[in-house]
């Protein structure tokens, strides 16, 4: 309930939610974090099997996964040394790429994707959220603000990493958050083509408001990836972690796959965004096209209307007691008629 509590202070720090919001939110953050998976993890790898202890050991990796009372966070924090702050940090999903140092613990702060479990059908199909590296003298902790497939893929490989080698489990967990931008960039792009060609056919505004929702996703992808970038710059000039020549050409990689994701992130919104410009300007030729031809049309029923009313006016007309005068009007109307529609149709009006 105290996570629940500040995920939702969070939220109503920048939006004011209506009753229906708040519950949708309260839903959405249980379904991501149902009770029977609140707990703290510890792992220890033992002859490269990962096997799950009771309590924190020395190389012990502890992953805490949400919700959190804050009496757990305050335990926590005192068992392991660790300043409250840090732990705290994770539950702001807003929270931006960053490090800091305190009481000789080191903060790593990166965002990864996560699929978006919202109720409301406006949102965006995936979101970024933050994830927490706390490093100490004998143990690594990451703290989740929501389940992420970028700690369960670490948790799957964890068996092939070294306790004593914290910057290299560091940087691996940063390897899974960029693999996951780039499936998620492969994903949104199969689902935009998909999307497209739907939309082409059909005209129709659901996959026009799909489309929205997938360049929503884009922008937290765009902002999440430009963080995480010029975090690991950072990281390389300051050399916070004290790397070694290896680990440093390997952080360099992870620079060089962060800025591709990110360039393709850019790539596809500028796909995007022309694809949704183009089909605005596409309904706007149709609108006008149709306006066009029942404006045509309009004018042509109106002269039939305009002869008969002058024929049909209470004073003496020439040729009205000829036996054929019914016929005249009809004649003048058909002959206005066809010579303005030939008219029209060669200024391609039809």
């Amino acid at each position: 309930m105290a996570l629940l509590y500040l995920y939702l202070k969070e939220r109503l720090k920048y939006k004011v939610l209506d009753k229906f919001e708040i519950a949708a939110s309260v839903i959405s953050f249980i379904k991501c974090n149902p009770p029977e998976n609140c707990m703290i993890q510890y792992f220890k790898n033992i002859e490269h099997q990962t096997i799950a202890v009771d309590k924190p050991e020395a190389g012990t990796w502890v992953n805490v996964l949400p919700p959190l009372k804050q009496e757990e966070f305050t335990e926590l924090s005192e068992r392991l040394d660790i300043p409250i702050d840090f732990l705290k940090d994770s539950l702001d999903i807003d929270e931006r790429s960053r490090y800091e140092i305190e009481d000789n613990a080191k903060l790593i702060v990166i965002k990864t994707p996560t699929e978006n479990n919202s109720f409301n059908e406006s949102d965006a199909y995936y979101i970024t959220i933050p994830i927490c590296i706390i490093l100490t003298h004998h143990h690594i902790v990451t703290v989740n603000s929501f389940e992420n497939e970028a700690i369960k893929k670490f948790l799957n490989t964890f068996q092939n990493r070294s306790p004593d080698k914290k910057n290299m489990m560091v940087l691996k967990i940063f390897e899974k958050v960029v693999t996951n931008f780039l499936e998620y960039l492969k994903e949104i792009n199969q689902r935009r083509n998909l999307l497209e060609q739907k939309l082409y056919d059909s005209n129709r505004n659901a996959e026009l408001l799909e489309l929205v929702r997938i360049q929503k996703s884009l922008v937290y992808f765009i902002t999440a990836l430009r963080s995480n970038e010029l975090l690991m710059i950072k990281m390389v000039r300051t050399n916070i972690l004290q790397l070694n020549e290896d680990e440093k050409e390997f952080l360099d990689d992870l620079i060089v796959e962060t800025s591709q994701a990110l360039e393709m992130a850019n790539t596809y919104t500028t796909i995007l965004s022309s694809t949704l410009d183009a089909y605005a300007s596409i309904i706007s030729n149709n609108l006008n096209a149709v306006l066009k031809r029942l404006t045509s049309i309009t004018i042509i029923l109106s002269l039939p209307v305009l002869v008969t009313s002058v024929y049909g006016m209470n004073v003496p007309i020439p040729g009205q007691g000829l036996p054929h005068s019914f016929y005249v009007p009809v004649i003048i109307s058909l002959l206005l008629s066809v010579i303005i529609s030939a008219y029209f149709q060669k200024k391609k009006w039809f």
